[in-house]
């Protein structure tokens, strides 16, 4: 058993979805300074500065904080995007260096080593 899991652990496949999770949680802390940083305190500026974190009602001793949803879903559609647009950027770039060099040098190559022996053989074949 100890051996079918260090195969299963030294597969190409399990190294590359720990990479990528590795990868993704520090691109996590990057996105969320993005956002966090940067975009929404220029929408706090557009919208002038409202909090929804702070709606709520209650019902009996039940409080429904709507609010804070309200924020998770703005900060949610806020991240879709900004990583939306980090993807784009990326396979425009991707595109760009994969495209290949639209002058490719043209070869003229010459008769292939057959052609040459069949001249040879035809030309040899014509002697008296």
């Amino acid at each position: 058993m100890l051996n079918e899991f260090k195969d299963f652990i030294a597969k190409g496949s399990v190294m590359d979805l720990a990479v990528g999770i590795i990868i993704g949680a520090a691109f996590t802390a990057i996105v969320s300074s993005l956002v966090n940083d940067l975009i929404q305190p220029l929408i706090g500026l557009i919208i002038g500065g409202i909090d929804f974190s702070g709606l709520s009602f209650g019902l009996g001793d039940a409080q429904f904080m709507y609010g804070n949803f309200i924020t998770a879903t703005i900060n949610f559609l806020i991240i879709a995007f900004v990583v939306f647009m980090l993807v784009k950027a990326v396979n425009r770039i991707k595109s760009i260096a994969d495209k290949p060099d639209d002058i490719a040098p043209e070869v003229k190559t010459g008769p292939s080593q057959l052609d040459i022996l069949i001249e040879i053989r035809d030309a040899l074949a014509k002697r008296p």
